[in-house]
């Protein structure tokens, strides 16, 4: 059984809405609105968690934030195929 929808009324920029009506594609303007909104939500989300983990752990440094994304970067080079013969 597919998710429920309500039809909603938003009032956009004409701008934006010919920009969102040129890029939805095949799927649509509310299909491209609806994901838009998801994400959305998804940052709102991870906002109040960070806000929740900082007032319980302090702010994140510079210098955890440098170390995790090189500890990323270091994952995503061993992740790489490597050699001229792969594809």
């Amino acid at each position: 059984m597919g998710e429920t929808t309500e039809k909603v009324s938003i009032t956009l920029p004409r701008d934006v809405a010919e920009a969102a009506r040129a890029r939805s594609g095949r799927s649509g303007l509310s299909s491209y609105v609806a994901a838009a909104v998801a994400r959305q939500l998804e940052r709102d989300n991870l906002s109040e968690l960070i806000a929740v983990a900082e007032a319980e752990h302090g702010p994140v440094t510079d210098e955890e934030i440098q170390q995790t994304r090189d500890a990323l970067s270091r994952a995503r080079e061993q992740q790489q195929p490597s050699g001229p013969n792969t594809a």
